[in-house]
């Protein structure tokens, strides 16, 4: 049975990003491909590695902060440190975005405020045009 490897191309497709982008999760270290002349080949281990990482993007943590948690797997201890440590940044990561959520909130409001003190004054001022107009 031959090993199951993909290439950077097959890679790239199946996730929707560049090879740039996985060239430079390898010049980090973070997969290390075969080479067979010039063609990286990668495991089922570096893809799953990628898929993580891209995971860990889309929820908004630093590459560092995806590769902690990547490099805690511990299958031999149910991985409980792994997951503790992710559930730490995923409640951390919850509440920095619902204080910024509080704060877009309140510039909306504030927003809102201002353009009905806008109209009001608009509203005034075309009364008071009217006004004048008919003296």
């Amino acid at each position: 049975m031959p090993d199951l490897t993909y290439t950077i191309s097959e890679l790239a497709r199946e996730f929707g990003i560049t090879t740039r982008t996985i060239r430079f999760y390898e010049e980090k270290g973070l997969v290390c491909p075969r080479r067979d002349g010039q063609k990286r080949l990668y495991t089922p281990a570096d893809r799953v590695r990628i898929q993580l990482i891209l995971r860990g993007k889309r929820i908004g943590m630093s590459l560092q902060e995806s590769v902690e948690i990547i490099d805690m797997y511990d299958p031999q201890h149910n991985n409980s440190t792994q997951l503790q440590a992710l559930l730490s940044r995923v409640a951390e990561r919850r509440v920095a975005l619902q204080r910024k959520k509080q704060d877009i909130d309140d510039l909306l409001n504030g927003l809102d405020e201002v353009q009905q003190l806008c109209e009001q004054a608009l509203s005034t001022h075309g009364a008071l045009s009217a006004v004048k107009a008919q003296d």
